[in-house]
């Protein structure tokens, strides 16, 4: 199982429609650090705020309104949240 992070800045509209994405499930989440791991394949765009994932063998990756992520199930990862945070989100 591959555990990796995948980002696309500024996706078109057309696209994020064609996804389902504005149908999808919304998170909030406050500022503050916290571990999370991915039982499932976890798709998500950034309606608000900014964060950084490090994965446990991993590099820091920043991300911020408009980012369309995909965390890939077995990821272990720690967040730190520097913006709340407003996402839609979908698990596979």
């Amino acid at each position: 199982m591959t555990s990796e992070i995948s980002v696309e800045r500024e996706p078109s509209l057309s696209k994020l429609n064609v996804m389902g994405v504005f149908d999808w499930a919304i998170l909030d989440k406050d500022t503050g650090t916290f571990n999370w791991k991915y039982d499932r394949k976890e798709t998500c765009y950034i309606l608000e705020g900014s964060f950084s994932v490090t994965p446990q063998a991993g590099k820091t990756q920043h991300f911020k309104k408009g980012d369309l992520i995909s965390f890939s199930e077995g990821l272990e990862c720690i967040w730190i949240v520097t913006k709340p945070v407003k996402k839609h989100y979908h698990l596979w």
